[in-house]
């Protein structure tokens, strides 16, 4: 098996950019944002995210979210999960995808699931849950590829070997040619005089 270079594989583009989206924006910026402040009203600015992506959050939370704001348990529990399993994973799966090893297939198969239940609770309680937000719609529309993309990553992982192809069989070695060597027979040293008397008679 080799791997499949990545020009060959284009549709994988969108999944290294949503993969890096969330490694580097979404996971360790806007959701960590919600486990260094565990109460978005009342709090002093952290180290980490930067005071600029803070507001950002609480600005979209107030307007839009707020089960965002509320934070309640199973909403953290979902933002450890994107902490802890989530960030590896993307890290992985760029270097896995442009190098072209299968052995990120598993690892992604466990994340479309995880990924996709995780974001199925988060809607259903917008929808209708104790923090619904009144916008529900716009949510949808920011949280519709976080449905999407589990799915043709799923759809990309059918394979056994989603990175690799067989490698083309070497054409057969052409058959080395030995010259054909006709074997001169001298006359042994015994039968020789016995030659030339015939010959003389």
């Amino acid at each position: 098996m080799r791997p499949i270079p990545l020009s060959r594989r284009r549709l994988d583009w969108i999944l290294l950019a949503f993969f890096a989206l969330n490694l580097f924006f979404i996971t360790y910026i806007v959701d960590i944002e919600q486990l260094t402040l565990a109460n978005p009203f009342h709090f002093q600015y952290p180290l980490w995210p930067p005071r600029f992506f803070v507001d950002m959050v609480h600005s979209y939370g107030s307007t839009y979210d707020p089960l965002l704001m509320a934070r309640p348990a199973f909403w953290r529990m979902g933002i450890w999960i994107d902490v802890i399993w989530n960030g590896p994973f993307y890290a992985f799966a760029i270097y896995a995808i442009v190098r072209g090893r299968d052995r990120i297939r598993v690892p992604a198969l466990v994340w479309c699931g995880s990924m996709s239940a995780v974001v199925l609770m988060i809607l259903s309680e917008e929808f209708n849950g104790i923090h619904r937000t009144p916008h529900f719609g716009f949510v949808l529309a920011l949280n519709l590829t976080w449905l999407l993309l589990p799915l043709a990553t799923l759809a990309r992982m059918a394979r056994a070997h989603p990175f690799t192809e067989l490698t083309p069989t070497a054409a057969p070695e052409a058959a080395v040619r030995v010259p054909l060597v006709v074997p001169v027979t001298q006359p042994s040293p015994v039968t020789a005089p016995a030659q030339a008397d015939r010959a003389q008679q």
